[in-house]
């Protein structure tokens, strides 16, 4: 019987590779999840996504309990069979979601009432109810129930809000439902504050989790904060624990992260973007809707193992982008996805090599100096 672990496997200063393992599958680290918000990643078949490279997906809690919700879910076998994904499943507990997207938000001791922000109706979001939505969707990974902390916060109004959070963290883990290769993670909170994440991590370690995410950043406070609170946070976490930073981010930004320990990340912005005609490259992003590639028979990326850069050039996506086609969409997920899984791969390669500190500047360096126009 699989059950949940973590075994670290080469490391590089602060930075590792590493094996998470669960029962549906081995997930590689330092690991992207690309979004699956609502039980399916935008513009993308299954099978696509897995081709990219990605051993995880994340799901959301908010979402799937509005629609179609949890118990459809459960009685039709599950997300993972719903959505045709045999691999891991992350599901975020929905405590940002209900920060940034639902309506007459109301948050108390037990837990949060908020107004859906499709239809108006009245929810009320606890920990336990947080925990049983995301056992009927059957994730591997569940999420503690936590408040994201606003940016910017007075330390006053982060402290509470990171207390609530812990006390919260208790109540999941309480609520918590053991099966064999699933796993729960605490969330640390406390915003931009050394003393308040300390604490929020020292409480988390207390519980007792097999896995530690950090919580409330990528929400406004710039990356150079970003990687401060990670400085300041990240030394207070158990080394034998998998360690994910929420909803982060760009590619500078997992690059700066995983020099500082992080194996985990999500993030909408691969999939938002190739939605809205943006790609990422090596050279940095590019927009397809620039004139610039009307009559450019180049592929967007001549070394890219992916659709849209093996079998198009950039002309014809620029013509997909500005004509609103859903290829468009298809194409540049896809690219940006398999950019995003090759980015960790290579990570991971360097890591194990001990050349990070290299690699990440060469990286880093061909990233500023933006897309070449051949004019």
């Amino acid at each position: 019987m699989t059950t949940f672990s973590f075994a670290i496997g080469a490391t590089d200063a602060a930075a590792r590779t590493g094996v998470i393992t669960t029962a549906r599958g081995e997930i590689r680290t330092p690991a992207f999840m690309p979004v699956g918000t609502a039980g399916t990643v935008k513009a993308m078949l299954p099978e696509s996504v897995r081709e990219t490279g990605a051993d995880i997906i994340l799901g959301n809690t908010y979402h799937l309990m509005l629609r179609p919700g949890a118990e459809r879910v459960a009685k039709l076998g599950g997300l993972h069979k719903l959505m045709n994904w045999p691999r891991p499943i992350l599901t975020d507990s929905g405590g940002f979601q209900v920060m940034s997207l639902a309506q007459l938000r109301k948050l108390d001791e037990t837990g949060v009432s908020f107004q859906s922000h499709l239809d108006g109706a009245m929810h009320h979001l606890t920990p336990e109810r947080s925990m049983e939505i995301q056992a009927l969707l059957g994730s591997d990974i569940h999420m503690v129930l936590d408040e994201c902390t606003p940016f910017p916060a007075n330390e006053r109004d982060a402290e509470s809000s990171m207390e609530l959070s812990m006390r919260w963290a208790k109540r999941s883990k309480t609520a918590f439902r053991e099966a064999p290769g699933r796993a729960l993670f605490g969330i640390i909170q406390g915003s931009i504050y050394p003393k308040l994440r300390e604490r929020s991590a020292n409480a988390l370690r207390e519980i007792g989790f097999p896995g530690y995410a950090v919580g409330g950043l990528a929400v406004g406070e710039g990356q150079a904060r970003m990687f401060e609170v990670l400085d300041f946070t990240l030394p207070h976490l158990p080394t034998e624990r998998p360690r994910y930073l929420m909803g982060v981010g760009k590619p500078d930004d997992i690059v700066g992260a995983v020099m500082r320990g992080i194996d985990m990340f999500d993030c909408v912005l691969p999939t938002r973007s190739g939605r809205n005609g943006q790609a990422f490259t090596k050279r940095g992003p590019v927009n397809l809707r620039n004139a610039r590639h009307a009559e450019d028979p180049r592929p967007l990326e001549a070394d890219c193992r992916c659709p849209a850069c093996r079998e198009y050039c950039r002309a014809y996506l620029h013509h997909l982008v500005k004509s609103d086609e859903i290829l468009a969409s298809m194409l540049l997920t896809w690219h940006n996805l398999t950019h995003y899984q090759d980015l960790t791969a290579a990570l991971r390669e360097a890591i194990t090599q001990k050349r990070l500190a290299d690699h990440a500047a060469s990286l880093l360096k061909a990233y500023a100096s933006g897309d070449v126009d051949p004019n």
